[in-house]
């Protein structure tokens, strides 16, 4: 047997937990930030290719670029004055030449790199096609607190209609942060505004922007995986993040609260970070949106093959009862599940026994891959608001592996005589399980 086959099998199981993923991704509209100082890191070639492969896989990209450092490095080479206020350049006359020439720069090298076809690379026979042009209409921003930000602007409107023209001809366009007013001057845009507003006014699937850091930090060092749009704005007023997050985060939040369904912040450090955020289930950055979508409700019948697929291997580990189909689409109705992205990832049963007031916690299991994010608490929180609408005092359980979760959750050991008769004349004296209940 090759040595190779492990990490083979490996490849094949990532391929087919990803098809999901690809699937609800084709013709899709993304729009992607690449800031100056992403096409300066280390990975910016498996950036480059990262791209080529979703143009492959369907998905229709406008991608937005930034150029600070490259102007910063301009002006300082000219010894000419760097003056940024409220994250905005100021761009006097006599440096709008220089912010063009790093703009064009950036321009250039990303349509090299998206152009290469060299065998035995990502890129062979890629053939993309990337358009870039005035598709970015803009005014200046003027005076603002007695500072004249001369040939600094402000996005007044994308050209959605030649841009999609464009996307339906299978082109990817690059949109600089250069906008230009019907008469005929050039400004200097804030490269986030640009790709809020390219993202809105194209009703984008998507936004991405990559930023230095993975995403967003709890206190204790945790990656956010997820943040709704209430509480990033949360984060944002503290004014606890490093500058280039919080601008990027913002940007985030703008666009979701205009109608982007999702925004994702990641790392331009992260080698294949796009590909993980986009195509695994935990991703590899932060997510925005304005409602999460991942969603704990009532089970209906179209839930029942997942659910097969999530208890079986805990019903052959004898953990879980064993249950037919049949007998799931019967009882569908006790159960609730959390739903992620079309796929059932947890469920837990409330079978109620009403003469008694009490209700038996049943079936509850969260998939291998979604352990240790508080599913579980999730599912046991609904389970006992499901019990208390129905006026049951008391829920209890039958476990022989879990004990100690339920235990630290508020469930004590009881006896079988404590049970409804009804349970009792159904208990399997062979499996031996354990008794718990919990007063709600």
């Amino acid at each position: 047997m090759r040595n190779s086959v492990p990490e083979e099998l490996n490849y094949v199981d990532w391929f087919r937990h990803s098809s999901p993923y690809i699937n609800a991704h084709r013709e899709k509209t993304f729009v992607i930030l690449i800031p100056g100082e992403a096409v300066e890191c280390a990975h910016f070639s498996s950036i480059i290719h990262d791209l080529a492969l979703l143009d492959s896989l369907g998905i229709r990209l406008v991608l937005v670029q930034g150029a600070r450092p490259q102007i910063s490095r301009i002006l300082s080479n000219r010894h000419l004055p760097s003056r940024v206020e409220d994250d905005y350049r100021v761009t006097p006359q006599d440096q709008l030449l220089d912010v063009i020439q790093a703009s064009a720069a950036v321009r250039v090298q990303l349509e090299a790199q998206l152009s290469m076809g060299l065998s035995n690379t990502p890129m062979d026979g890629a053939r993309l096609k990337v358009c870039s042009g005035n598709y970015v209409i803009a005014r200046p921003l003027g005076v603002v607190d007695g500072i004249d930000y001369g040939h600094t602007g402000e996005v007044r409107r994308i050209d959605t209609e030649a841009i999609f023209r464009l996307l339906e001809d299978d082109n990817m366009v690059l949109l600089p942060h250069l906008g230009f007013s019907p008469t005929g001057e050039v400004f200097n845009l804030k490269s986030e505004d640009v790709a809020i507003q390219a993202a809105i006014q194209l009703k984008a699937d998507k936004l991405v922007i990559y930023s230095e850091e993975e995403g967003v930090f709890k206190s204790n060092g945790e990656l956010y995986s997820e943040l709704l749009t209430k509480d990033a704005e949360v984060i944002l007023k503290e004014k606890s993040l490093p500058k280039v997050t919080h601008a990027a985060l913002d940007a985030c939040v703008q666009a979701v609260r205009q109608g982007v369904p999702r925004a994702h912040l990641i790392s331009y450090h992260e080698n294949g970070g796009l590909l993980r955020e986009l195509f695994t289930r935990e991703g590899s950055g932060t997510m925005i949106d304005e409602d999460s979508y991942e969603k704990l409700r009532p089970a209906h019948i179209d839930d029942v093959g997942g659910m097969m697929a999530l208890l079986a291997p805990l019903e052959e580990k004898g953990v879980l009862v064993r249950r037919s189909r049949e007998l799931l689409e019967n009882e569908v109705d006790r159960f609730i599940v959390i739903e992620r992205d079309g796929a059932i990832v947890a469920c837990a049963a409330l079978y109620p026994f009403e003469q008694e007031y009490a209700g038996e916690l049943a079936c509850l299991a969260v998939s291998p891959d979604y352990r240790g994010s508080n599913r579980g608490e999730r599912l046991l929180k609904g389970i006992e608001q499901a019990a208390k609408y129905q006026n049951l005092n008391t829920l209890f359980l039958l476990t022989t592996r879990t004990a100690h979760w339920f235990i630290e959750r508020g469930f004590s050991e009881t006896t079988l005589a404590s049970l409804p008769t009804q349970k009792q004349a159904l208990y399997n004296y062979q499996r031996n399980s354990k008794i718990f209940a919990k007063a709600l």
